[in-house]
């Protein structure tokens, strides 16, 4: 499939289409500025010529004011041209990071499973500012010092052949160093590119764990890490350095050779009036002017690289599949019930390594099930795939009698509220954590949904209220806070499905009843799962479900249960020791 897909530079000239009318003003601007370059040293020889020859001084006045308009026009031409393309790069950019943040955003929950946050925030930030320098500057600069090295040759040719043959002599050298240097550039620069991304990913690993790091007094041990990939990157950065560095004095070296030979040659001409002072003035200008575009290309192919390396890894992103796809032709999940079927369900996370093997259960709608079992049984996988956060091998899950992956994802996950163990909170205010940008859920709503879970108390009591600035991941709030936040953020949203993992497993014992509480009158009307490591908290339970390495092994209620003296009776019965 990868096989199938555009050339990366294709893919991104793709992007200048919608521009195209702005790119080719610009490169015309470019065209002018060039010209402009290649007139100026002509009009000085020709002025020294006059001058020698004996010329009137209002011919030397003429080539002056030309002289001086074409440098203010090619100074306007250039200064337009720096601003359109600047414009143009960042327009670019800002749609290339759209994209990406969309199709980020459509990708299957396996790939953040799978790949460090790191590196996709490297691919949306470095690699992305990357590109800009290659719409800004880098292709329109490499035309410009294309244009002006042919320039340079064919009015060096058309001048004097013999003393431009003369100037070319070293020329095949230079094309050879920059063919050499170019390619030990690219090497270089992807092995330091790759470094720095796995730096990004250490800092974001290291800094989320900076808790865990200093309860295990393992800073010591993280900082010669660090200094390790700290050093492995420094020693990247100057091989990167070391390449560029020797590059460019060898061809200002050339350059120096080749203007010794023509002012030797050239000279000699001068001398026996062959050649006029006029025009190996021009020479001499052109000589040292020939070589800049030269080590410029050289230098823009480097970043034109470094721009192909990061244009690669973020079409690799692009192209990534979403594991969860919308059906071509979506059902409608209006008005849920919340009958939900699992019909001979398997499941695995990798290949054949099963975490539902066989799975069939019927949960009517009203119902509040309890999932139980030890960890790994796949209580929290069930949960997963109704939601379909994750597609199953084999069988078939059905909500109201139709199959989930021929309904539409959005209106499925509607339907379905969440509460999870671990709560996140984003940067904003209480408020704004119950609402999630929802404009459809209004303030009223917001603050009857806290008063019903019982997280209006101790809003009440912060200083701003529901205003109140929440920190990255709450971390002022207490777990007890964030997990009652979590309650009022699902229920705000009023879904058909309640599912509830591990949602009072972290909490203290005053706010797990307020929870409780809570929780009895949120169950009124829905469908709830639950699944709950203290079996106290599901005794109430219509049906409670017992988990084991894969399989339903039984089902029943509390009661029910106990009276099987099965799976289920041994955990009540640990749990009971546990508690005495």
């Amino acid at each position: 499939m990868q096989n199938n897909k555009p050339g990366v530079f294709r893919r991104l000239m793709g992007y200048l289409r919608p521009q195209k009318k702005t790119a080719a003003f610009a490169l015309l601007l470019v065209l002018v500025v060039t010209v402009s370059d290649l007139i100026r040293p002509i009009l000085v020889g020709r002025a020294m010529d006059s001058i020698t020859a004996g010329g009137t001084f209002s011919l030397v006045v003429r080539y002056s004011a030309v002289y001086l308009v074409i440098l203010v026009l090619g100074t306007i031409c250039s200064a337009a041209q720096m601003w359109i393309l600047q414009k143009l790069g960042q327009d670019i950019i800002y749609q290339v990071r759209q994209e990406l943040f969309a199709h980020i955003h459509n990708l299957s929950l396996r790939f953040f499973d799978i790949t460090p946050v790191g590196r996709i925030v490297t691919r949306v930030t470095n690699d992305v500012e990357t590109l800009n320098e290659l719409f800004s500057s880098i292709l329109v600069t490499m035309v410009k010092n294309a244009v002006l090295i042919l320039g340079y040759a064919g009015v060096m040719l058309y001048l004097q052949w013999k003393l431009a043959l003369v100037s070319f002599v070293l020329l095949p050298l230079v094309v050879y160093l920059t063919r050499l240097f170019t390619r030990l550039y690219r090497t270089t620069h992807r092995i330091t590119r790759t470094k720095v991304s796995a730096m990004n990913t250490y800092l974001s690993e290291n800094l989320s764990a900076m808790k865990l790091i200093q309860i295990f007094h393992r800073e010591n041990e993280k900082h010669r890490e660090f200094t390790q990939r700290s050093a492995d990157l420094f020693q990247s950065n100057f091989r990167e350095i070391v390449v560029y560095g020797t590059f460019r004095p060898l061809i200002y070296f050339i350059s120096i050779l080749s203007l010794a030979s023509v002012l030797g040659f050239g000279g000699v001409q001068v001398m026996h009036g062959a050649l006029s002072i006029g025009t190996l003035y021009i020479f001499t200008s052109y000589v040292k002017s020939f070589f800049e575009p030269i080590q410029s290309l050289s230098d823009q192919f480097g970043t034109l690289q470094a721009a192909m390396a990061a244009g690669e890894k973020i079409f690799t992103l692009m192209d990534e599949e979403p594991l969860i796809h919308q059906p071509e032709h979506p059902k409608a999940l209006s008005s849920p019930k919340g009958r939900i079927v699992f019909d001979h369900v398997w499941f695995s996370y990798d290949g054949e390594e099963w975490v539902l093997r066989d799975v069939s259960f019927v949960i009517e709608p009203g119902q509040t099930v309890a999932f139980v079992g030890a960890t790994g049984a796949g209580k929290s996988s069930i949960l997963n795939l109704i939601g379909r956060y994750y597609d199953i091998q084999k069988g078939k899950i059905t909500i109201d009698g139709i199959d989930i992956r021929e309904l539409d994802i959005h209106a499925l996950r509607r339907a379905v509220g969440q509460v999870q163990q671990d709560v996140f909170l984003f940067t904003g205010d209480i408020q704004s954590n119950i609402r999630l940008r929802e404009s459809s859920i209004t303030d009223g709503q917001i603050r009857s949904a806290a008063k019903f879970v019982n997280a209006d108390g101790f809003i009440a009591q912060l200083e701003q209220g529901y205003e109140t600035a929440v920190t990255e991941r709450g971390s002022t709030l207490s777990a007890g806070q964030r997990q009652l936040l979590s309650f009022a953020r699902t229920l705000a949203f009023d879904p058909a499905i309640l599912v509830m993992d591990e949602a009072t497993a972290n909490i203290d014992t005053e706010t797990e009843m307020l929870i409780q509480d809570a929780m009895e009158r949120l169950m009124q009307g829905r469908t709830t799962i639950v699944v709950a490591h203290r079996l106290s908290t599901i005794q109430h339970a219509d049906k409670i479900m017992v988990m084991h390495k894969g399989r339903l092994r039984e089902e029943g209620t509390h009661q029910e249960l106990l009276a099987q003296n099965g799976i289920y009776k041994k955990l009540y019965d640990l749990q009971l020791r546990a508690q005495a």
